[in-house]
């Protein structure tokens, strides 16, 4: 699961995020409202995104895609997925700048990498969110995910000690 095909849709080119997306999502990963369901704090400068965008031993078994406008290169957000277990079991995570929020995009985007996902043979999909994350849980459920536990106290981010609600989508229940 190494290779990241560009992905497109009608509205959105899905490509492969590089450290030259560093500028462009700087704004985005540096928001402290946007990032306070993320697991870690807002990123501080640009040389701090660059360096989280390099490859290295926390993205392996990785794949991540910047979104960008059809026609504008430029990155608005990205979606991830990384290969949790053999067998197609693959996790997924996503951010979108807020000047792109309510127009479906994240819908899009997502929908586009789940898409690629199953059509590349995994089996299933999850996501691991902040229970308190109401526009990202309200997204897994209109995709068609199913909520299928919460595991409490997981995660020890900037915010605190929190919990995680795990959503689950196997290959047959995905609709295009």
């Amino acid at each position: 699961m190494s290779e990241v095909p560009v992905i497109e849709t009608e509205r959105l080119r899905l490509r492969e995020r590089t450290p030259d997306d560093a500028e462009s999502l700087y704004p985005c990963l540096s928001d402290a409202g946007l990032m306070t369901w993320w697991s870690r704090a807002p990123f501080t400068s640009v040389e701090e995104v660059r360096k989280s965008f390099t490859p290295d031993e926390t993205w392996a078994g990785w794949r991540a895609w910047a979104i960008t406008r059809q026609g504008d290169d430029r990155a608005i957000g990205y979606v991830a997925a990384g290969e949790k277990r053999q067998g197609g079991v693959s996790e997924i995570g996503y951010v979108l700048e807020r000047a792109a929020w309510g127009g479906g995009i994240a819908s899009e985007a997502v929908s586009a990498l789940i898409g690629h996902l199953f059509a590349s043979g995994q089996r299933r999909v999850f996501a691991d969110t902040d229970p308190d994350n109401v526009a990202s849980n309200g997204l897994l459920k209109r995709l068609g995910f199913t909520l299928e536990g919460r595991l409490r106290g997981e995660w020890e981010t900037h915010i605190g000690v929190r919990d995680s609600l795990i959503w689950g989508l196997l290959a047959e229940e995905w609709r295009k």
